[in-house]
């Protein structure tokens, strides 16, 4: 299965996460290429080597109209405004000031220089139909369009407005615009079967906003980030951005530790600012032998339940949808014996099947544990046999390949041809064969 794992050790950007996925292109004159529809709106991409501590990565530029924006953290410790550049999203050079009250998807205001400008502001609709009217794969521009809708209504939450009243500053959304479309677009090309993430760094410290000086992750994306892992930490600054941790939650399939893959390329986007440790997002392109995902246990111990009570349990189990539900006999306290009862689900139901074990068994107490399992492949494909439909399960993965037909298929004929099972099972295999 083709596998792309992001390793956000140091948060993840806009910017980051372009040139982190561009290095694993092959062909990367192709996404330049495509990126070219931006020219008209005065957006320019490009990519620069870059090297911190040793290590050589790729670095993103974008201009609007031949600017470039930054932005500002606010150092907690000792209050006082560091005039650095960090790897937000967006950069610029110059001050803005602004006559009315708005928000943009990323809140900053800046101030590095002694000119000022005045920005156009756009709305989420207008952003929405300029990404419509690009000349990009039609999957790309809806990646996109989710992602900047996301953005703006987690602006509106953090403002308590309409997601139509968000508006966005012109250079910021145009610099955004870039960044959206570049991964979305870049995605569309590698074409993964899965996106893992790791945990999520976001920094610490303080940012400098339109609104003043608010804590790190910044309001919007701390809801961004919501059912997110993610963790802060000693290094002061905003690692994680809006857009960053919009992107990550349009495209992760699960996010966790790194699979056993095989690697067959990584790339390494870079931040701007330099800290103690790489500034940068890897990424690790390779095929994983199987499918991992993630399953939840919950067991009870019981000791005073019929065997047909049970039996009902289990059956309310499976019909709400357990992957399994099974007992085991255990001895318990004062040699007495009883049986564990066992439920299999997917994480985010396990508190729906904690109430179905509360309500049908006898039991004071739940335990729960959250796993990783590997699973093959499966698919039903069905033929006839002589004019008898057969239903066969087919499973592939780490190498191997199974096959094994329904027993309610193979029942059937085994009384209408009045023949014991296993020469049903036997015909019916050397029919597939053929």
């Amino acid at each position: 299965m083709k596998t792309l794992y992001l390793e956000c050790q140091m948060g993840a950007a806009g910017d980051m996460l372009t040139a982190a996925l561009l290095e694993l292109l092959p062909d990367k004159q192709a996404f330049f290429d495509k990126m070219e529809c931006l020219k008209p709106l005065g957006v320019e991409v490009r990519a620069e080597t870059a090297e911190k501590m040793g290590v050589r990565g790729t670095r993103m530029r974008v201009t609007v109209h031949g600017e470039e924006e930054e932005s500002l953290d606010e150092n907690g410790a000792d209050d006082e405004l560091h005039g650095h550049e960090h790897h937000h999203d967006h950069e610029h050079d110059h001050k803005h000031h602004h006559d009315h009250d708005h928000e943009h998807h990323h809140e900053h205001d800046h101030d590095h220089g002694g000119h000022e400008h005045h920005h156009h502001h756009a709305a989420l609709g207008d952003i929405v139909g300029l990404i419509g009217g690009l000349e990009l794969p039609e999957k790309v521009k809806q990646n996109a369009r989710a992602v900047y809708k996301s953005i703006a209504e987690a602006e509106s939450r953090v403002h308590g407005k309409d997601v139509n009243e968000v508006h966005f500053h012109e250079v910021g959304a145009l610099d955004a615009v870039a960044d959206v479309v570049g991964v979305c677009l870049l995605m569309d090309m590698l074409s993964p079967e899965q996106v893992i993430c790791s945990p999520v760094h976001v920094g610490s410290g303080f940012v400098r906003c339109l609104h003043g000086v608010l804590p790190v992750p910044a309001p919007a994306t701390a809801i961004l980030l919501e059912g997110v892992p993610a963790y802060g930490g000693q290094i002061r600054g905003e690692l994680c951005t809006p857009t960053g941790a919009a992107l990550l939650k349009r495209f992760a399939t699960r996010f966790g530790g790194r699979p056993v893959m095989q690697t067959l390329a990584v790339g390494y986007g870079m931040g701007k600012k330099d800290f103690e440790r790489l500034n940068c997002v890897r990424a690790f392109l390779g095929e994983c032998a199987e499918k991992e995902t993630l399953v939840t246990r919950l067991e009870c111990n019981l000791d005073d339940m019929t065997g047909e009570d049970i039996g009902f349990a289990l059956e309310r189990l499976m019909e709400a949808g357990a992957f399994d539900a099974y007992t085991a006999p255990i001895g318990m306290k004062k040699n007495r014996p009883g049986i564990m009862l066992s439920c299999l689900c997917e994480p985010d139901r396990a508190d729906e099947f904690a109430r179905l074990l509360f309500k049908h068994t006898t039991t004071l107490g739940v335990r729960r544990e959250d796993m990783r399992r590997y699973v093959m492949e499966r698919r039903v494909e069905e033929f006839s046999l002589e004019g008898e439909s057969v239903r066969v399960k087919r499973a592939e993965g780490m190498g191997e390949t199974r096959t094994k037909a329904e027993y309610e298929d193979l029942a059937r004929i085994a009384r209408k041809k009045d023949i014991s099972l296993a020469q049903a099972r036997a015909w019916a295999q050397q029919a597939e064969k053929k």
